[in-house]
């Protein structure tokens, strides 16, 4: 039961209605109208502003037009216990006992449903993140930026959309040759006892690069690696395979897989960057011009030069982009136009690209190159994921990839574990920094967001041992006549705003409202447990092992939000702790 959806219906029948009978006026669309969860000042369960989106058309005060509306609703509904209207003219409503009776029941028979929106259209989504340079392990800097794309995915699978997760691999470009040579050389190093040449800034020095390359070695004993030019093609290779492998396995223990690979090699390989720059040409979208100096960027150091540009500014980009370098090879950008572009041939409804905090900047020229080939505005939604700040013993703990000596995903997994990983790092907006406390994290307080949620659900399971039970049996309960208290009543007011969290969360992209949720939830049912420390006739456990259908239910309704929404964040409900 979604009971926003539900009286968003109703107060549209009735405004529709009211209509008829020339009683108000009503714009062509009724879109603006919604059904909300009420500031916590209020004493009430939903909030409407229907009165406020119907004021200026009835050319009245919202107050006055809220009362109207108002009484007809108390008036059609034996639900509703009252109505208070709130300045500027919103309509509070607030449910009788035996409406949270109902809603108990249809949530418990139903609570794989619940939450789900069952009206909002489907679609076909295609998530694309992480997509890290295949040059070695992940670090921090791509953990937060995984599990955001992840838990996206995740929402919109649980709203029933059709999602594909793609990793885009970039095993093209000078960053790719780097990383070879680094692999060769530490083959040298192996095999012939040849020093690394460590003045090469370019190289990677990171001692993962020397497991890569025992491992190309071991699997590899007829290949002679001696001549870097002839061997060049198949090394880098097997190098990016083998990095592959240790970011897969990185991926892995984070709890994420990706449904496809897709190489920038091959999309070059097979010519999609001609194909598509053909097609922009077609389209008039792309010519030969010059771009001039950056703000930043010494006039005395910038050379003019005729290139192929992309008209990104018709698209509201501040400038055109270029496709080619001076040299006649592509761009990055111009590899990646043609990636979007094999993207809308596999026709998905819409795409979502996870990108760092460095890479927002490259938001309105991607965005911009996709609405030209597709000629849809919003074919494509990007999401930046903000940076992490690593503190440890109390200080900042810095990352450098070039040196080797950065924090990995493994690193932090072994410190902290998968589950607290996935759930602080989605703890607050993807567009915000966040500050990851090792010591913090694992504390086991109410500080601790996924510790709190956690021994919420290992608590309601300890009362279903109690009583000879597990917390996921299935209970035959046959009457709702319960008379649950103000304490009671708020739990279920919070249990039925789920529905509400993975609405906005799937519209908005912003999966850190789950956790958000979920921690408030677990706050106010450890709330309502600790008032058994001074009333034994609030307590769950007892000598007699007794526990009443009211209580099972409402455990059971509290249980059951917890472990779904842990799920959707990927993270373990334990039944003790």
């Amino acid at each position: 039961m979604n009971i926003f959806d539900i009286y968003l219906n109703k107060i549209k029948e009735l405004v529709l209605s009211l209509n008829k009978d020339n009683s108000i006026q009503i714009p062509s669309n009724l879109s603006s109208i919604n059904v909300d969860v009420p500031p916590e000042k209020f004493d009430c369960d939903i909030s409407t502003n229907v009165a406020m989106v119907l004021a200026k058309i009835n050319q009245t005060n919202p107050l006055e037009l809220a009362k109207t509306i108002a009484n007809e609703l108390k008036k059609n509904d034996i639900n509703i216990e009252k109505i208070d209207i709130a300045k500027p003219g919103f309509i509070n409503i607030k449910f009788k006992l035996n409406f949270w009776n109902g809603f108990l029941k249809d949530i418990l028979s139903n609570h794989k449903n619940f939450g789900i929106n069952k009206n909002e259209d489907k679609k076909k989504y295609l998530v694309e993140f992480v997509s890290a340079n295949p040059t070695g392990p992940l670090h921090v800097g791509h953990c937060r930026g995984a599990i955001l794309g992840d838990v996206i995915s995740n929402i919109l699978k649980f709203n029933e959309h059709k999602v594909s997760k793609e990793y885009y691999v970039n095993d093209h470009g000078n960053q790719i040759l780097n990383f070879t040579k680094s692999v060769y050389y530490r083959i040298l190093e192996i095999t012939k006892n040849k020093k690394f040449p460590k003045e090469d800034k370019d190289l990677y020095p990171g001692e993962y690069i020397i497991e890569i390359a025992k491992n190309i070695i071991n699997d590899n004993k007829n290949v002679n690696f001696d001549n870097f030019d002839k061997i060049t093609k198949k090394l880098t290779s097997l190098a990016v395979s083998e990095s592959l492998k240790l970011i897969k396995t990185n991926l892995k223990n984070l709890g994420i897989t990706h449904d496809n690979f897709q190489s920038e090699t091959e999309i070059v390989k097979n010519k999609e960057v001609e194909a598509v720059i053909d097609i922009l040409k077609k389209k008039n979208f792309v010519y030969l011009g010059k771009i001039k100096a950056p703000i930043d960027e010494s006039k005395s150091n910038w050379v003019e030069r005729e290139q192929l540009l992309f008209r990104s500014t018709d698209f509201g980009d501040d400038k055109d982009r270029p496709l080619q370098k001076s040299d006649k090879s592509w761009t990055y950008f111009a590899s990646d136009v043609a990636y979007h572009y094999n993207k809308l041939n596999r026709n998905f409804d819409l795409m979502i690209n996870i990108l760092g905090a460095d890479h927002a900047g490259y938001i309105k020229r991607i965005s911009a190159s996709v609405e030209a080939m597709s000629g849809v505005k919003n074919k494509l939604n990007c999401k930046v994921s903000q940076l992490v700040k690593l503190i440890k013993d109390g200080k900042p703990f810095k990352m450098s990839k070039r040196k080797g000596d950065y924090i990995t995903v493994e690193d932090l997994i072994s410190e902290v574990g998968k589950d607290a990983t996935r759930f602080i790092m989605l703890s607050r907006s993807s567009d915000v920094e966040l500050d990851f406390d090792f010591a913090k994290v694992k504390e086991k307080s109410k500080d601790n967001p996924l510790y709190y949620v956690q021994y919420c659900y290992a608590r309601i399971s300890s009362v279903f041992r109690h009583i000879g039970k597990n917390v996921n049996d299935k209970f035959d309960i046959k009457s709702y006549d319960f008379k649950y208290s103000s304490d009671e009543i708020k739990i279920l007011q919070k249990i039925s705003q789920w529905p509400k969290c993975i609405e906005i969360s799937s519209k908005k992209l912003e999966p850190h409202r789950v956790p958000v949720y979920l921690y408030e939830l677990a706050s106010q049912f450890h709330s309502y447990w600790n008032l058994g420390k001074d009333d034994e006739s609030k307590r769950f456990i007892n000598e007699k092992k007794i526990i009443s259908d009211e209580k099972i239910a409402l455990l059971k309704a509290v249980s059951n939000v917890i472990k779904q929404g842990m799920s959707i964040v990927g993270v373990s409900t334990p039944e003790k702790m």
